[in-house]
């Protein structure tokens, strides 16, 4: 019979709520939960330490392959001119120098306690690194283009790289093709992605800057200047008199769909979401929003309304570190009064919920092997 491992912190997270620190978390040597018990029953063996046991965190939004990029960006530029940046620099560093600082990034990330994450690909840069890691990657293969006699093309190559990403599917894999964002997809192409069999969950960065919505409303703002300076024909955009996400969600009613950044979001787009996507979730990445945008999401609006909330990290070059503990912190200084319980339940099960990996992440449910990581007020870190 395999040895039990028995923990017993300040206070214990089970994914849905703080239990108190008298409450001792019992799982088999392999880290299988088999039981939450008081002390007095725990018997002999408990591991105490110092601050609150939890889950380990899903990370429902991250760019692996951007992490060669730290430090490139200044920040507070605005979203187009990031995008602008990004897409003339990130390929100024060799291979090797890109797959040194994902290895480095996700062995932070595995080390600080997320276990699960959502992460954005290009093409195939992060696709080795994931073939043997830790942590449970599912990859959503993104495709973008905003000419429509492209589309095809577009979809075709996206195909190509999902295919790669298939092949290491197992355990800790999985993948889906996905939009980039509303700037950045045809009709055409939005059109092609919502067809594709077995897809899913979905992933789009949604409502991240004002233009987004305002190229929508009425065909004006700083896209046009963006498409301008990569020789874009964006001709055949016709505005919908509308913000952006009433415009391309019905694609996607059908699926569950990760709503990323939401930071222009109103009440009329949620109640849209709620009626046309009920399986939607709403990723919230606040670091990255201050780093270019300098803003937070209007969090007190979508607990308002309702929302089902996760977190993600985005990339390095748009944050300092990939830490959803840091997030958390970001949230708690803007908004002291939601509790702690709430938004770790974001960063663990409705991550995992999103993901579609609630069956072994995100809680300490009996059966579960979701790791285990040790919070205090400075850091988090896995234990197991």
């Amino acid at each position: 019979m395999s040895e039990q491992l028995k923990f017993k912190g300040t206070a214990l997270f089970n994914g849905r709520q703080l239990l108190p620190g008298s409450m001792v978390l019992v799982l088999t040597d392999g880290g299988i939960v088999q039981d939450i018990v008081h002390e007095s029953e725990a018997g002999e063996g408990v591991r105490e330490l110092n601050g609150i046991l939890s889950p380990g965190f899903v990370n429902t939004h991250c760019h692996l392959e951007l992490s060669h990029m730290g430090g490139i960006i200044p920040e507070g530029t605005g979203l187009p001119a990031f995008l602008t940046s990004v897409m003339e620099k990130r390929g100024q560093q060799d291979t090797s120098a890109q797959a040194s600082a994902m290895e480095k990034a996700a062995a932070a990330m595995w080390e600080s306690g997320v276990s699960a994450v959502g992460d954005i690909c290009n093409g195939t840069a992060s696709l080795e690194l994931k073939k043997d890691s830790p942590v449970y990657y599912h990859s959503f293969i993104e495709s973008m283009g905003f000419v429509p006699g492209f589309a095809q093309q577009r979809y075709d190559y996206s195909l190509g790289i999902l295919e790669q990403f298939k092949a290491i599917n197992g355990p800790k894999h999985s993948c889906s093709i996905v939009p980039h964002a509303p700037y950045s997809v045809s009709e055409t192409l939005f059109s092609l992605l919502s067809a594709t069999p077995d897809n899913t969950p979905v992933s789009i960065h949604n409502q991240e800057c004002e233009a987004e919505n305002t190229l929508y409303q009425d065909k004006s703002g700083a896209f046009l200047d963006f498409y301008q300076h990569f020789n874009m024909d964006a001709s055949a955009f016709r505005a919908s008199g509308t913000n952006s996400l009433p415009a391309w969600l019905p694609w996607f009613k059908h699926l569950p769909v990760i709503l990323v950044h939401n930071t222009y979001t109103t009440e009329k787009d949620i109640a849209f979401t709620r009626e046309q996507a009920p399986n939607a979730y709403w990723c919230l990445c606040p670091q990255a929003n201050l780093y270019i945008e300098k803003r937070m999401p209007d969090v007190p609006l979508l607990r308002s309304q309702g929302c089902t909330i996760t977190l993600g990290t985005d990339s390095l070059a748009s944050n300092h570190q990939l830490s959803i503990w840091q997030e958390i912190q970001t949230i708690r200084k803007y908004y002291s009064n939601i509790a702690l319980e709430e938004i770790l339940q974001w960063a663990t099960l409705n991550g995992a919920m999103a993901l579609g990996i609630a069956g072994k992440y995100g809680s300490f449910e009996k059966g579960r092997q979701p790791g285990v990581i040790l919070i205090d007020e400075q850091e988090s870190r896995r234990i197991l």
